[in-house]
């Protein structure tokens, strides 16, 4: 009888009797092993004491003031912190006596993040990784450029030749995304040409060896975090009505500062065609409440309690007219109950709606294409630097 893969009977076979195993412990290599493990070790934490964030299913934390810890998994790799040394050194203890685990010191690297600790605050980047992609692509002694992406570049998914190797493009696309989480000045970019990964062509591909060309004049650029910065929630919504040539939808873009430092940012082309820049700004509008909200979720899993409201700016008076009054109702019966969402949150208090001038517009960087003085501007305010560029 045929037997099962990796089946090893240790008695007499009955003939034309089915057999098959039971793991009673999960191999690492299958599916079903991260998810065992993460089990087992969030079960052995909440035993410790540990509270599962709500927000952030891979965050942990105990305790409260000087007591507090707070512990981040992924997969295998964890992350722990704390003002207080003593406690950071009995979690230590009791995941040694759990798991077999290596204490690798003070946070430098972590799943290709790069971390620079210093009391002034602390540096993110990707520089190794950023150099580990040009290195592959050969793109390492490459000549330079200064943008991203052209200005007023239009991308069709059907203008060119069709790509022989597709995979090619999509590999690409997969590191470049992975780049975004400390690399805003490319998201809008990457973000565009991830729109053709099932028939990548033959411009597509132009542009990402171009945005390789821009990542070779500016590899260790990354983004700052003061220590001394304030706790202000600041938000920056915009959108480019209609920009997508294939589908005619609009793309929303925006930006949200903790303080100073910027800790969240989207580019992403909305779901439906809006009728007017009102609503495609409205619907963006949600967008960014909704991330505002989970924002003041995660600050309340590690006990920041922020009493002001946030502060949201938009450059389209038409669309705060609509968030502020609901006198504008006939004016939004087409619009989804969801997108309501941003005016439940001007009315209790949780979010303060202000103008801007569309020039001074931050979000605007997540939208479309800029020219270099306007992008260099954004990037500045940003907090958005490059420690090994000339000063």
């Amino acid at each position: 009888m045929d037997l099962p893969l990796g089946y090893k009977p240790s008695v007499s076979v009955i003939q034309g009797e089915k057999l098959v195993c039971r793991l009673n412990k999960s191999i690492c290599g299958l599916k079903q092993a991260s998810r065992q493990w993460f089990a087992k070790f969030s079960h052995s934490l909440i035993q410790f004491g540990f509270q599962q964030s709500k927000s952030d299913y891979s965050l942990f934390t105990k305790g409260n003031g000087f007591f507090f810890v707070a512990l981040l998994v992924y997969v295998d790799d964890i992350i722990i912190t704390g003002p207080d040394l003593t406690v950071i050194d009995s979690l230590k203890s009791f995941l040694h006596s759990q798991f077999k685990l290596k204490d690798l010191g003070r946070l430098r690297y972590f799943l290709g993040l790069e971390i620079a600790q210093s009391k002034s605050g602390i540096f993110l980047s990707q520089r190794h990784y950023t150099l580990q992609i040009l290195e592959d692509t050969g793109f390492l002694g490459c000549k330079p450029v200064h943008l991203p992406m052209v200005h007023n570049l239009k991308l069709s998914m059907h203008d060119g030749e069709l790509l022989e190797d597709p995979s090619i493009y999509r590999r690409l696309i997969g590191q470049l995304l992975y780049l975004t989480i400390s690399r805003p000045d490319i998201t809008f970019t990457v973000h565009k040409l991830s729109q053709f990964v099932s028939h990548p062509r033959k411009p597509h591909l132009d542009v990402v060896h171009h945005l390789l060309q821009y990542l070779k004049s500016t590899p260790g650029q990354g983004l700052s975090f003061l220590a001394s910065s304030s706790l202000q929630l600041r938000a920056f919504s915009d959108v480019d009505l209609g920009s997508c040539l294939d589908t005619r939808r609009s793309v929303t873009g925006f930006c949200v500062f903790l303080g100073d430092s910027l800790v969240s940012w989207k580019s992403k082309k909305q779901t439906t065609m809006s009728r007017s820049s009102a609503e495609a700004e409205y619907r963006a509008l949600a967008s960014t409440a909704s991330e505002i909200t989970w924002i003041n979720q995660i600050l309340m899993d590690f006990h920041v309690f922020i009493l002001s409201h946030a502060l949201l700016f938009c450059d389209n008076q038409a669309a705060m007219h609509i968030a502020n009054n609901p006198v504008f109702h006939d004016r939004t019966k087409h619009i989804e109950l969801d997108c309501h969402f941003i005016r439940d949150k001007v009315v209790a208090g949780h979010i303060k709606l202000l103008p801007i001038r569309s020039q001074h517009l931050l979000a605007d960087l997540f939208t479309k294409a800029l020219l270099a003085p306007q992008l260099f501007s954004l990037l500045s305010k940003m907090a958005v630097v490059n420690p090994h560029g000339p000063s």
